[in-house]
């Protein structure tokens, strides 16, 4: 009787993967080639000036037109994928790290540890992420890996707090205080008990800091506070802001790239979350 309620149960998660997993990791592939292969399909270099300043799209070899120093934008859009991408995915990255590490040791061991770290990790949410952000950029100096570590500061807070429930909720489990009773150190107890059942709901977020961290980055970038150097999608909209009647090419194209990005990685995160809830109840 168990074995009809199984497959009904997983039947809804497969169609979830199906309809946003494939979409949203399409769109992610397409990216990810076009970040690998920038210096084989962009036409020209990011801030080579090849033509009129301001040419409308479909403008001779300029499929997105031009911008106010006659550089193509969508070589600007092609390279500036490459900055985007790298600060989300390494602050994302950085971010779970952190949260995982402060997390997993205040949901363990409690106490007077649980106290000072989930202290730290509430004081740190009570301040505003985007603020901070800025004010530590403007401390270190305007570089990729300043926006990198200034947005991976300020992310990890809510891991560490999800880390931490999932933590609290493991360590009364039959297998962990069996383990505890066979007298297993603390570190292979977490490593190989519970961390490994600890990653679901971590997996399912990961993609959303990874578009919360993008999203940050263009704030940055559009600000001006980002590296002046290395040509990403906030610059781009944040240099052409002005000149949004007269040459809407300028922000809207890069503005459809970072909404493309953000929608792929929300479908991801959806998408995971359905499925892992799926496989959690089919198991029950």
């Amino acid at each position: 009787m168990s074995q009809p309620q199984v497959l009904s149960l997983r039947k809804p998660a497969f169609r979830h993967l199906d309809l946003q997993l494939v979409i949203g990791c399409a769109i992610l592939t397409g990216l990810g080639l076009t970040v690998l292969l920038a210096p084989v399909i962009s036409p020209f270099g990011p801030w080579e000036i090849t033509g009129n300043p301001y040419l409308p799209p479909l403008s001779d070899a300029h499929l997105f037109g031009t911008d106010m120093l006659g550089r193509d934008v969508l070589s600007g859009i092609i390279y500036g994928a490459r900055v985007s991408l790298l600060v989300g995915i390494v602050s994302a990255l950085a971010a779970i790290c952190i949260g995982a590490v402060v997390g997993g040791f205040a949901g363990y061991f409690g106490g007077v540890v649980d106290d000072i770290l989930m202290r730290l990790t509430e004081f740190l949410q009570t301040m505003p992420g985007l603020g901070l952000a800025l004010v530590l950029v403007a401390v270190i100096g305007p570089s990729v890996w300043s926006v990198v570590l200034a947005i991976a500061l300020v992310s990890w807070p809510s891991v560490a707090r999800l880390m931490r429930a999932e933590f609290l909720s493991l360590r009364s489990r039959e297998y962990v205080l069996a383990a505890t009773v066979l007298g297993e150190s603390h570190w292979k107890i977490v490593w190989t008990h519970m961390l490994p059942n600890a990653l679901a709901p971590i997996i399912s977020v990961a993609s959303l800091k990874v578009a919360s961290a993008i999203l940050t980055e263009s704030t940055i970038s559009f600000l001006g506070l980002g590296d002046m150097n290395n040509i990403s999608w906030g610059m781009m909209i944040g240099m052409s802001q002005d000149q949004l009647r007269n040459a809407w090419w300028m922000s809207v194209f890069p503005g459809v790239a970072l909404l493309l990005t953000i929608i792929a990685l929300t479908l991801i995160s959806d998408g995971i979350g359905r499925w892992l809830g799926g496989r959690r109840q089919s198991l029950l």
